[in-house]
């Protein structure tokens, strides 16, 4: 199912989902909470999307920093702050765990996406730039 979700998320950015690599990609963090958690986005008892957050330690927080890696909501579910209750849901479970930062990677064209994470107190880093250095192939097809 998780992967079936994944799969829609990325047809909507144009990219081919290797299935392979996206049902290994959440066997390993479904089978250890060091790396991260997955939670179900669920709409009148129907699994209608998903969430991601993997973790890594930071030294700028001296600590535990998670990353918000995929938020997917399918598009007839959109609009009803399904998003907002989850991300308010991953913000109050990060606090308790005492993860000292929550980021997020958002396309600069995605309007809809960077309206919901404002929501919950997302910012800019005024003084950042993400920038990546692939070493092995991502689970889409380019």
């Amino acid at each position: 199912m998780l992967v079936g979700l994944m799969a829609d998320f990325y047809a909507e950015g144009g990219y081919e989902l290797d299935h392979e690599r996206a049902a290994s990609a959440f066997a390993a963090v479904l089978a250890d909470e060091r790396l991260g958690y997955v939670w179900i986005i669920e709409g009148e008892h129907r699994d209608v999307g998903h969430l991601v957050l993997t973790l890594k330690y930071a030294m700028e927080y001296a600590g535990l920093i998670a990353c918000l890696d995929d938020l997917y909501v399918k598009p007839e579910w959109r609009n009803k702050g399904l998003s907002t209750v989850a991300l308010i849901e991953i913000r109050t479970f990060c606090q308790s765990a005492g993860i000292r930062a929550l980021t997020v990677e958002v396309g600069h064209n995605n309007g809809p996406a960077q309206t919901v994470y404002r929501r919950i107190g997302f910012a800019e880093a005024p003084d950042r730039q993400l920038l990546a250095l692939a070493l092995a192939p991502p689970a889409h097809v380019v």
